[in-house]
């Protein structure tokens, strides 16, 4: 089997940002508008008021302060509450490639390679513009990629499912090099006027060059040892967007079920066991043990998740800098989260030191990556 290695990656972050502040005073807006217009109704007991947001609740809920979006004027106005973003023309480059082609930019610049050194691209995330063609197809076009390209979807997972895809390949020889692009934008499927999750999600866009590990030249590489996936069924984060809507009676109403939704609480009990036990078991199957690894890159969705997956792996409290949070300045961004904090906290680490970068969402699923410092 071929030895693969990560040899750059990329990260593209939108220039618009959401403070907690401004993200609060546009909810309440739109909380107290609401209350106001259906004031009987409330008064009757027929319906349940909007409750009001709090930069303290979102913090303490999530470890959240800001978030990158494509398009912050339509989010903030109470009376749209969704990114505004203009309609592109078929020969247009779809935004979702645009981002990634710019991700895709400054990981070739890392790795030291240019598109011709690149046999094939994955297109890994959770919620793409269209069903087809294939956006990774429009990025290989765009970036002028011989070979092929594909689009592959595990929700928050998909960068972490789209390495083990793309180092099977490597392994078995069939390609030298794979481009693997996460670009998310998140603000288009949350649900910004539900309280409990309006503060979520954020935009971004990850790239990542995998090849094989003989070939491999860049300083700072990291050399994969072990992938590994797991997917258990779950209906607690969803999203019922698709093709079908329109076969359904009242397809034209802005139902709830149409944007991001979960059960919070559920969720943080049922994955943060089966995220740790993965990667106990991952790490045992390696012949490593916790106390050797140097850098948990963990999925980006909440802090009070990543604190307690971090102290059940290592089995006691993190150290400064020994597991990232980027969340606090990029929020929930999917797939493309941990990526981001491998991408942000990898320069430090010494050769041979070692890492784990996982992801874990709906489905769920799960995946964990585990790397070694190249000499």
């Amino acid at each position: 089997m071929q030895p693969v290695t990560i040899s750059g990656t990329g990260v593209f972050t939108p220039e618009e940002t959401i403070s907690n502040a401004e993200l609060v005073t546009a909810f309440n807006a739109y909380a107290e508008r609401q209350n106001s217009k259906n004031a009987d109704a409330i008064a009757r007991g027929e319906i349940e008021p909007v409750p009001m947001s709090a930069e303290e609740f979102i913090v303490k809920a999530s470890g959240i302060e800001s978030r990158h979006v494509l398009n912050k004027s339509g989010v903030l106005d109470p009376e749209i509450m969704h990114p505004v973003l203009p309609e592109r023309s078929d020969d247009e480059l779809s935004v979702m490639a645009e981002m990634a082609v710019k991700a895709a930019a400054i990981a070739l610049a890392q790795a030291g390679r240019t598109p011709a050194d690149i046999d094939a691209v994955i297109c890994a995330a959770s919620n793409h513009e269209r069903a087809y063609p294939a956006i990774a197809i429009e990025v290989q076009e765009a970036l002028g990629i011989e070979g092929f390209a594909f689009d592959m979807n595990v929700a928050c997972s998909s960068a972490t499912f789209g390495i083990q895809a793309a180092a099977d390949m490597i392994r078995c020889g069939s390609v030298r090099a794979i481009l693997m692009v996460n670009p998310e934008i998140c603000s288009a499927h949350l649900e910004w006027r539900d309280r409990d999750c309006h503060f979520i999600f954020g935009d971004v866009c990850t790239a990542t060059v995998l090849e094989h590990g003989d070939q491999a030249t860049a300083p700072g590489r990291f050399d994969i040892v072990s992938t590994r996936c797991l997917t258990k069924y779950s209906n607690n984060i969803r999203n019922n967007d698709g093709f079908l809507r329109r076969t359904r009676a009242g397809h034209m109403q802005d139902r709830r079920d149409m944007q991001f939704r979960q059960e919070g609480r559920k969720v943080f009990k049922q994955v943060v066991p089966m995220v740790s036990e993965m990667i106990q078991q991952h790490l045992a199957d390696e012949d490593l043990t916790p106390d050797q690894l140097s850098r948990l890159w963990l999925h980006q969705a909440n802090k009070g998740m990543n604190d307690l997956i971090g102290a059940k792996v290592l089995g006691r409290t993190p150290e400064a800098g020994e597991q990232p949070n980027i969340l606090q300045d990029y929020a929930n961004t999917s797939s493309a989260g941990s990526m981001i904090a491998f991408s942000k906290y990898s320069d430090d680490l010494e050769p041979g030191d070692y890492g784990v970068i996982c992801s874990f969402g709906a489905g769920y699923s799960a995946g964990s990556v585990i790397v070694r410092k190249a000499a």
